[in-house]
This record gives C-alpha cells, sequence and structure tokens, in this order.
C-alpha cells in the first residue's frame, strides 16, 4: 500500500453527552499541537465549550449538534477525527459520519457505565464491523468497579473486551492507572496543565510497593493476574474485524491516560480501508480518485454564508484544479479551494489520500451520498434518512422574508439536519426530526444565519414511511384512499404519514403489494 495512505487514520468519537467526549477530543487536539495547553485551560475555563463546538446554539447549550471534522498530525501519522454530536436527538448525523470513518472511539462514563445512546451506536458499528476500541473516562471521579464495567460492556455492547490499562482505585483514591499494553505505571497527578509522567516499574518488585504502597501494589497484582486468566491476550486481529475491544481507563479532563489511547491507537488501529459501492468493492491503494459526501454544512464561516460538502477519499488521491465526475449529475468539476478543517479553522490543500476528508465548495450542486470519480460510475452505499418520529408544520412567520426562509429550510434539510415533506393534499411543508431538540436548532439557525423567523404549528403522526409497489394500479388506489395522508420528499418519492400504529398496520395488511420502508435507501 502506498505511504501516504498507510499512514492516516480516520475516526470518529462517539460518547453519551454527559461522558466527557469534549475534554477528549480537546486533549488529542492538544498532543497533535493543534491548540497551546495554556489555551486549552483557558478555554475549559472561560469558554466552557469544545474547540470543535463552532456554532453559537452549541457555545449557549454545552452541546455538539453537528459532526466536527479534524485533522493533525502526530508522529508519522495523519489523523482525522470525526467529532460526533452526543445527543440522541442528533443519532442521524452520527450514523452517517460512521460510514466515513475506518475505526470508532467509544467513550464511557466510569460512574455511569453503558447508555442508550452508545448502545444503539454501537449497533452501528457492529453492522459494519467498525473496529472500536473503548475509553472509560473520569476515573478521578468515584467510579464503578472496574471488573463489573467490562461486564457491563461485554453485555450491553456485545462485544468480547480486553483491559490494555488498568486502575489503581477511582475518585479521590484515584492513583493512576497500570499500562498493560507498555507494561509501564502512570501516576496520576490531579492537573490539567501537567502530562503525567510515565514511570517504568517491574510489578514484582518492591519498586511497585515504594510507589503507590504496599495494600495497593498487592491488590493490583493479584487483580493484573485475574486478567491474564479471565481475558484472552489482546490480538490485533480480532480488534480489526471488529470482535474485540481494546479498554483504556483515565481523567481526559485531566489528561491522564490520552496519551496511552492515542500512542496505542495509532499503532494498531487501521488504515484506510476497502469501501463497498453497488458496482463493486473499491480498494484504497487503486490509483484512480473515487470519493463520497457524506456530510454537508452550511454557514460555517456567517461572514461568508458558504456551504461547504465533506467528502471522504476512498481510493487514490484528490489533486485540487483537477477535473472529476459528479455521478448524479454526469457532468465534470474541478475544485480551486478545497480545504482540510480544524473546526472552523480551515486551510485550502493541493493534494489529499485514500482516507482523508476534504471540504468541496458547495453551491447547491451536492447532496449527501453524491460520488465524485475519475470517471467511473460508482454509487457508495450506506447514507440512508430514518424515519423520522416527530412532525410539525412549518409556517413563515415574516411574509417579507419568503426567500431567505425558503433558501434557509433547503440548505438545512441538504445538510440532513432533518427530513422535508410536502403534503400533497394541503401543500404544507412538514419538518420531520428525530427529537424536540432538532426544531429548536433549525428555528435559531433560521433566525441566526438566515435572518428568517419560522412558527411550528402541531401535526399528530406516527410515522412517515417511503413506499413503492411494483403494481401500479394498487399504488394509485392507494394513494387515492390515503390522500390526506400521502406527502413527497424532497427526491420526489412518495411517503406515506401514518397518523397511528393500527392505521399503518391496516394499510400494510389491505395492500399486500406495496412494500413499506422505514429507511430511504431501498
Amino acid at each position: 500500500m502506498n505511504a501516504e495512505i498507510e499512514r492516516r487514520r480516520t475516526f470518529a468519537i462517539i460518547a453519551h453527552p454527559d461522558a466527557g467526549k469534549t475534554s477528549l477530543t480537546e486533549k488529542l487536539l492538544l498532543f497533535g499541537g493543534q491548540i497551546q495547553v495554556a489555551g486549552a485551560v483557558k478555554s475549559n475555563k472561560i469558554k466552557k465549550t469544545a474547540t470543535s463546538d463552532w456554532m453559537d446554539i452549541e457555545k449557549q447549550r454545552g452541546i455538539s449538534v453537528t459532526t466536527s471534522v479534524m485533522e493533525f498530525d502526530y508522529h508519522d501519522y495523519k489523523i482525522n477525527i470525526l467529532d460526533t454530536p452526543g445527543h440522541q436527538d442528533f443519532a442521524e448525523d452520527t450514523y452517517r459520519t460512521l460510514t466515513a470513518v475506518d475505526s470508532v472511539i467509544i467513550v464511557v462514563d466510569g460512574a455511569k457505565g453503558v447508555e442508550t445512546q452508545t448502545r444503539k451506536l454501537m449497533e452501528v458499528c457492529r453492522m459494519r464491523n467498525t473496529p472500536v476500541i473503548i475509553f472509560v473516562n473520569k476515573m478521578d471521579r468515584e467510579a464503578k468497579d472496574p471488573f463489573d464495567l467490562l461486564d457491563e460492556l461485554e453485555e450491553e455492547l456485545v462485544i468480547n473486551v480486553r483491559p490494555l490499562t488498568w486502575p489503581i482505585e477511582s475518585g479521590p483514591r484515584f492513583r493512576g492507572v497500570y499500562n498493560i499494553y507498555e507494561q509501564k505505571l502512570n501516576l496520576f497527578q490531579p492537573s490539567k496543565q501537567v502530562v503525567t509522567e510515565k514511570v517504568e516499574v517491574d510489578i514484582h518488585t518492591e519498586d511497585l510497593d515504594n510507589h503507590i504502597g504496599i495494600p495497593l501494589a498487592e491488590k493490583l497484582r493479584s487483580e493484573l493476574e485475574l486478567i491474564d486468566g479471565v481475558y484472552p491476550a489482546f490480538n490485533v486481529d480480532d480488534y480489526l474485524k471488529g470482535e474485540l475491544a481494546p479498554v483504556f481507563f483515565g481523567s481526559a479532563l485531566n489528561n491522564f491516560g490520552v496519551q496511552e489511547l492515542l500512542d496505542c491507537f495509532v499503532e494498531i488501529a487501521p488504515s484506510p480501508r476497502p469501501v463497498q459501492a453497488e458496482e463493486r468493492i473499491v480498494m484504497p491503494d487503486e490509483p484512480k480518485f473515487t470519493g463520497f459526501v457524506f456530510k454537508i454544512t452550511a454557514n460555517i464561516d456567517p461572514n461568508h454564508r458558504s456551504c461547504v460538502a465533506f467528502c471522504k477519499v476512498c481510493s487514490g488521491k484528490f489533486t485540487r484544479n483537477t477535473p472529476y465526475l459528479h455521478v448524479r449529475h454526469n457532468k465534470t468539476m474541478r475544485f480551486s479551494s478545497p480545504t482540510q478543517f480544524m473546526a472552523q479553522r480551515k486551510t485550502t490543500v493541493d493534494e489529499a489520500w485514500a482516507g482523508d476528508i476534504i471540504g468541496l465548495p458547495d453551491n447547491g450542486t451536492f447532496k449527501i451520498g453524491d460520488t465524485l470519480t475519475e470517471g467511473e460510475v460508482l454509487h457508495f452505499k450506506g447514507l440512508p434518512s430514518f424515519s423520522p418520529e416527530m412532525f410539525k408544520y412549518i409556517e413563515n412567520a415574516d411574509p417579507m422574508k419568503t426567500k431567505q426562509l425558503n433558501k434557509g429550510i433547503d440548505q438545512l434539510m441538504d445538510e440532513g439536519v432533518a427530513q422535508l415533506f410536502v403534503n400533497q393534499f394541503n401543500g404544507r411543508k412538514i419538518i420531520g426530526t428525530v427529537g424536540q431538540l432538532q426544531f429548536e436548532v433549525i428555528q435559531y439557525r433560521l433566525e441566526n444565519e438566515y435572518n428568517a423567523k419560522c412558527r411550528w404549528e402541531p401535526i399528530s403522526l406516527y410515522k412517515a414511511c417511503w413506499i413503492e409497489s411494483d403494481d401500479p394500479a394498487e399504488l394509485e388506489a392507494f394513494k387515492k384512499r390515503k390522500y390526506q395522508y400521502m406527502a413527497k420528499d424532497r427526491d420526489g418519492r412518495d411517503v406515506f404519514l401514518a397518523d397511528s400504529g393500527y392505521v399503518l398496520q391496516m394499510a400494510q395488511m389491505d395492500f399486500k403489494h406495496i412494500k413499506f420502508h422505514f429507511t430511504s435507501e431501498f
């Protein structure tokens, strides 16, 4: 494999919002030399937001509402981090992000253990056999017993685990971790400014007793023996197949255990992997460039109202100003200013290799799932929209700003923030989301980014599902009977808006030849 491709590491960080993902992302960037230690400490105390959270609403609420892309160099490796929203209302953005990464770091709170959102995201990783590393965070606070945590991880995430570091106590008694992978002791100093020193210790000598005291040394030795007896030795191949998850313990806020995670990660994590297209499997070391758009973001720079399409390079080398085929439009495009990102800060790049994420300026030509190639017609799979669970009519609250509102709705729907349906009965626009918070984000962004005001009106719906049939007569009969509940999505496909579970069940029983789909990819 090409040396440039071999050194790429592209991964997503996923977690429940309270697990401390923000702190972990900050510290990883710190090791990449992207933010000064003093700056990181200041930002933790004053701004209370992550480098990756660039929207005002993210800074105000202290949550991520969109995936951020960051890249940095670490030793000989080029790292691409995709920091995903932890809040379950934005799960769809996270699902799509997982299609663009080669591995995943899951952050788990040491006290709370595995939470619902993490469980759902792990299912997506399992479907794609994505390799997973688990970081158990907040060990400087009272946490569950580490063996209980390992049992919970195996049971809840349905994956075998193997600890590669081991904590010595937790909370106020937390003394540090023993690095099983490197056979070194890391002693904890509760300080955000100091990166903890590693001590090489033979755990079978008095040296360990001198560092942490005899009772803790005895306990550590017996626990390490138990680990060797219960858990199989760490096997990199099992990890790469997605069957085994290495587990690390630490405190991201105190910058403890993060470097051990990063050092091991760059060594064992996969370089870019083959990607499945509908036509064939695309290998990363193929000479010709291919890539797909997995995310679109409007207004990263509010002064320029620019729209950026994030493209994952799947094979070959992307070169600036080279003509590439936009498969859906069947037309050739050149990109004079492709960018790589550090959250909101961006730099123009001349080339990118398989595994990299690049930002392409977008003036409405891209949709999520679009493919770029050097001429071959390819369609990459795995970027579905899911059936929404909450619905509201969106109405214009300021008739003077109709044009701005329509533009804002179009761009936000292109981003995949939510889904838009047009009711065929009354022509009104319906927004479908996974959670209530999405409505608030849409309203906030329309007002602040597009200077347009909207208001929401209630509509009682249970589920939206895409319908198709090989029997045109039956499809027509269904659409006539359910005329009040028929809508079109943005691609002009038929969508049935069922107002209750019973109505949906009866429709499925009455119309045997109609297929009801709950994701848009069919």
